[in-house]
């Protein structure tokens, strides 16, 4: 008797699919990017005032009224005269060249604008975001499940923290450590010492954020048996908790932390302003006043450009703390 072979199931290798997702998440970025730039062009419109006038305004110093012979040359040097269509292709194609226009008062590229500035951003952002998560793993792993004097302390500790908003941290901590006690400097500087309290201020409230949501799924992971089955073994508590706990409770935080990314960014305006610090805060600041529209436009980009790097990082993550998601 002759048993029939089916044939067997054509498969896609996972090399493929892997291929496959990155292409697809790198064009779903390249959309977000491109949304993100059309709403800042036709933001610039919105602006009350003609940007020629008030380009003429910046140089001068004073605010006037202008002939239409002499706002030509600033309407032809800045393609104001074409046609709106053109001015919006040119806009976003520029963006993949790296092309983010010029600087009405600097008259410089936007590029190197930022460039020149965005270093110490980028390194008090890490610094705080890495700051974040140590403060809130450690207080997670030292209070859930704990004493209940000893985890309520936790648990209100990530609250309040939460709740604070950054400025008046920042205040508070430059008033404590730099004016009174002396400890740090009260003007920020880029050295490790000047760094600290900037670093602290954009910290503590996600720390809290982190801590509030690891901590909930850490309560629930301990509960699991096999968390139960890790200590009839003879684990300790402490290899428990680091060992199998954690790994599994930090993946919604991983999700925040992409959030938070370009959070810190964003939220780095607030901290160089408050310790004087280097940065894009202060040129954000600068250009607003000034009504620099490009260089606004062009770091609002560069925020957005953040998000969406950080979030192809956190799918990447996801699969090295979890590599049950790699199938996935």
């Amino acid at each position: 008797m002759t048993t029939a072979v089916l044939p067997r199931a054509l498969s896609v290798p996972s090399w493929v699919r892997t291929a496959r997702g990155a292409l697809l998440k790198i064009a779903t970025a390249a959309i977000v990017l491109v949304a993100a730039a059309s709403i800042t062009f036709f933001a610039q419109l919105l602006v009350p005032g003609d940007r020629a006038t008030a380009i003429l305004n910046q140089q001068t110093g004073r605010a006037q009224q202008y002939t239409t012979a002499e706002l030509a040359p600033v309407n032809a040097q800045f393609g104001f005269d074409r046609p709106l269509i053109s001015q919006y292709l040119d806009y976003v194609t520029g963006l993949f060249r790296g092309d983010l226009g010029t600087s009405y008062t600097q008259h410089r590229p936007v590029t190197e604008i930022i460039g020149d500035q965005i270093g110490p951003s980028l390194v008090l952002t890490a610094a705080a975001l890495v700051t974040a998560w140590v403060l809130a793993v450690g207080i997670t792993l030292l209070t859930v499940k704990r004493r209940r004097a000893v985890s309520a302390l936790g648990s209100t500790w990530e609250a309040l923290t939460a709740s604070l908003p950054p400025y008046w941290i920042g205040v508070v901590l430059l008033v404590v450590f730099a004016v009174q006690l002396r400890i740090f400097p009260v003007i920020g500087e880029t050295s490790a010492r000047g760094t600290v309290l900037p670093v602290l201020t954009l910290a503590i409230p996600l720390a809290g954020f982190l801590g509030q949501v690891t901590r909930d799924e850490f309560e629930k992971v301990l509960d699991q048996p096999f968390i139960t089955t890790a200590r009839t073994r003879g684990m300790s508590d402490t290899a428990v908790r680091l060992r199998h706990a954690l790994r599994h409770s930090v993946v919604p935080a991983i999700t925040l932390s992409g959030w938070a990314l370009g959070a810190l960014l964003s939220g780095a305006v607030i901290a160089e302003n408050v310790f004087g610090r280097p940065g894009i805060g202060q040129v954000l600041v600068t250009a607003v006043n000034t009504r620099d529209v490009p260089t606004v436009s062009g770091i609002v980009l560069v925020v957005a450009g953040v998000y969406v790097i950080a979030n192809l990082v956190v799918d990447l993550a996801y699969t090295v703390v979890d590599p049950r998601l790699r199938a996935s």
